[in-house]
């Protein structure tokens, strides 16, 4: 199939900058929900290709292809796109860390509560004149 330059490049450059592609598997749609330009059917068969040369993994489910980008297809596409090697995809950026939580005050957990909870055995916290059932009460 013969796809525009333009269609291409907007796929690729898509590809790279997220790391990962959703292709409905539906070949009559207009347009991509998110590449400006290219047809869901362009965007479907660029993708078949890619993964034909092993520079993408794709995972099928309910009628959705989900394209995810491999190390050498990293490599094809920055060769493709002539984009440096400081450029990475979404996916493969680290998260910022997350603060650290608060301390938590060991006089808060310490003071009143149920005997049972600050670790005494299970007959702390039942009352002495027994209960209802087997061997309880009079």
């Amino acid at each position: 199939m013969f796809i525009p330059k333009a269609n291409r490049i907007a796929v690729y450059s898509y590809l790279f900058r997220e790391g990962v592609c959703v292709v409905k598997k539906d070949t009559v749609s207009a347009t991509h929900p998110h590449i400006e330009g290219a047809t869901n059917l362009e965007v479907l068969n660029l993708m078949k290709s890619l993964n034909s040369k092993g520079y993408i993994r794709i995972t099928f489910s309910w009628q959705h292809n989900y394209c995810y980008l491999t190390p050498e297809g990293i490599e094809y596409l920055r060769g493709y796109l002539a984009l440096p090697a400081e450029i990475v995809p979404a996916t493969h950026k680290k998260a910022p860390s997350r603060p650290e939580g608060r301390d938590r005050e060991d006089e808060k957990f310490a003071g009143e509560g149920k005997p049972a909870f600050r670790g005494g055995n299970d007959r702390e916290y039942r009352s002495r004149e027994g209960g209802f059932g087997r061997g309880g009460g009079n």
